[in-house]
């Protein structure tokens, strides 16, 4: 289908232009925005099967409701594309997560129908709830759109706990589709699949309740006491449990999530109900377009590719140095053959982190917990507690989520944890909630803590092998997304001496000091200054190598430090730190990320605008 044929979509340039269709117009409007979304996607790569699987969920949304005066808010925005198109940005969706265009994600900044910040999961009910609160007094609908992947978060739980003590009209849709990036892992799994509700139940409840409230009949006290046991009831005749009710939250479903008119009836007959209540969707990730129902992982962020075939766009990489995590993956499974006391914690990144490589071998051995980063870490405590090494990776963005976990249930006892921090530093297009720019300066005042970064995947490899030797307790190690600098990068195991950076060149005039990955960059461009250059790679910002820093301190005035992290509170503060307490004074450039969001964009072209690209490093050391 050619731009040119979309008979509806043609016809929006905004939700009051869809409100004006006809209910029957609906199910071709959806059809035409996947295709939409499809071809888009396809030069301009982003995240795919999610936002084909919620087509007929946010058609129907801003059809019933009056958005963005009614709230709609998002749980994940790599599912609200179809979202963006219908609320003006259609025009404008070829700049999505491009440098100056479209953000990655729902953004109150970008439109009003973005009503929170969506980059991470499991915030939406508590978001949410927060509006309904503050819509008390007014006609204001609110309505959480949440997967069951996000369901697994802790936060969900808590926002749930809320919302059934909490006066509110929320309007919950969980949106069921058996998958969050991977397949949707443990109980909350178990129990949506097993959750059913007759329809002619909820139409006569439904009738019944309207009656009694009419009636006067149904004040809050005497209503949460029918509800707990028109609930009591419906459990005893269908032998299921329902956790929902079961906090008196309203619930209906499951109902087909793809079936758009049904939702508009639904959507109709609950948005005016009182009182809390949860709508249960079926879906099917990356529905109604074959390739991405089939393969819904690997189609969930798949690059570009031929819209009309499915054919994956992917250039000849077999002479180019590996990605990261790949290297993570293949490593970890050596170490685990070596050392039966490994074992592999991922929430809910297998195959993001390459943790699957792992588990396709050694299933007993890795752990997807699902979307629950302070599980994961506290998880792994409890196995090192009682003998186990755990690495639990988990993305540097994602691991905010887990600061008190790192610090009370691994610091603490000095436990032998190895958390593996991928997508360090700037990820390119996802933007600010994805940039891994702080776990230095969050984690570098924690005791116990031995913070590392490979400069490249040789160094990722020695790093790995050193953290799960015995007696090493608590140890980060953080590495980038995407590629190194090694080709040939499958090096013997070999320990490293915690603390220990290694000088790569002498010089006379400026010392470099680098920590992690940017090091490769440094040693790219001192070939062309004409200036003699130390370089150092320090290896660790905590503990960090005192011989190098007393060494720089009595041989230079001039040093520049670089990393891909916050500047303020990161390892060039620390070289700052060590230098004045020491009473050192050189002066000092410190290269890094700026103390404001870093928006989105090419890695390369942040790097730029930050000022920690080649070019900058080396004007940085010139002058």
């Amino acid at each position: 289908m050619e731009q040119s044929e979309y008979k509806l979509l043609n016809k929006i340039n905004s939700v009051e232009d869809l409100r004006k269709l006809r209910i029957d117009q609906l199910p071709l409007l959806c059809k035409e925005l996947r295709r939409d979304i499809v071809n888009e996607l396809s030069v301009n790569p982003g995240h795919l099967a999610s936002s084909l699987g919620v087509v007929e969920i946010t058609v129907a949304l801003h059809y019933v409701l009056n958005t963005p005066e009614d709230r709609i808010v998002w749980d994940v925005g790599h599912q609200a594309y179809g979202h963006k198109i219908l609320t003006g940005r259609r025009d404008a969706f070829c700049t999505n997560r491009k440098l100056g265009g479209i953000r990655p994600f729902p953004s109150p900044v970008e439109s009003p129908f973005d009503t929170f910040a969506c980059g991470h999961a499991s915030n939406s009910i508590s978001a949410a709830l927060g509006m309904a609160v503050a819509a008390k007094d007014t006609n204001r609908h609110v309505v959480a759109v949440i997967g069951d992947g996000a369901m697994s978060g802790g936060l969900a739980y808590e926002g749930l706990n809320n919302v059934s003590s909490s006066p509110n009209n929320l309007l919950i849709i969980l949106n069921d589709n058996n998958m969050s990036i991977d397949h949707s892992v443990g109980g909350m799994k178990q129990l949506l699949l097993g959750l059913n509700t007759n329809e002619t139940y909820n139409r006569w409840r439904f009738k019944a309740t309207k009656w009694l409230r009419g009636k006067g009949y149904l004040h809050d006290d005497r209503r949460n006491g029918l509800i707990r046991l028109g609930n009591a009831a419906k459990s005893a005749i269908s032998g299921q449990q329902n956790i929902f009710e079961g906090m008196n939250i309203r619930y209906f479903g499951p109902f087909d999530g793809h079936d758009v008119k049904e939702i508009v009836r639904l959507l109709r007959q609950l948005k005016d109900m009182e009182g809390p209540k949860l709508l249960h969707l079926h879906t099917q990730k990356g529905h109604g377009y074959k390739p991405a129902e089939k393969q819904a992982t690997i189609w969930h962020a798949p690059g570009k590719f031929n819209p009309d075939t499915g054919e994956r766009l992917t250039s000849d990489t077999s002479d180019m140095p590996p990605k990261f995590q790949n290297v993570f993956g293949e490593s970890l499974l050596e170490l685990a053959r070596q050392n039966p006391r490994i074992v592999g914690v991922t929430p809910a990144m297998p195959s993001g982190c390459s943790m699957n490589i792992m588990m396709k071998e050694m299933p007993d051995r890795v752990f997807d917990v699902g979307i629950a980063e302070g599980h994961a870490v506290t998880f792994s405590g409890g196995m090192a507690k009682d003998g186990l090494q755990p690495f639990c990776n988990i993305y540097s963005a994602f691991s905010q989520r887990a600061y008190d976990n790192i610090i009370h249930d691994v610091a603490l006892l000095n436990l032998p944890v190895v958390i593996c921090l991928d997508r360090a530093g700037l990820v390119g297009e996802d933007g600010p909630t994805h940039h891994g720019a702080f776990d230095i300066a969050a984690l570098r005042p924690i005791p116990n803590l031995t913070i590392a970064s490979p400069m490249d995947e040789t160094e990722l490899r020695k790093m790995m092998f050193t953290a799960q030797l015995p007696d090493k307790g608590a140890f980060v190690i953080r590495y980038p997304r995407g590629r190194g600098s090694v080709v040939d990068w499958r090096c013997p195991f070999e320990e490293i001496a915690v603390g220990k950076g290694r000088c790569l060149r002498d010089g006379t005039d400026v010392a470099v000091l680098s920590f992690g990955p940017l090091g490769a960059d440094v040693e790219r461009v001192l070939d062309d200054v004409s200036l003699s250059v130390a370089h150092y790679d320090m290896r660790f910002v905590k503990p960090i190598d005192e011989e190098i820093l007393d060494e720089v301190g009595h041989k230079f005035k001039r040093i520049v430090t670089v990393e891909d992290g916050s500047l303020r509170g990161g390892f060039g503060s620390a070289v700052l730190e060590w230098m004045s307490d020491h009473g050192y004074t050189p002066r000092v450039k410190r290269l890094g990320l700026p103390d404001s969001f870093v928006e989105h964009g090419t890695v390369a072209e942040l790097q730029k605008i930050t000022g920690i690209d080649a070019e900058s490093i080396r004007k940085a050391i010139e002058e």
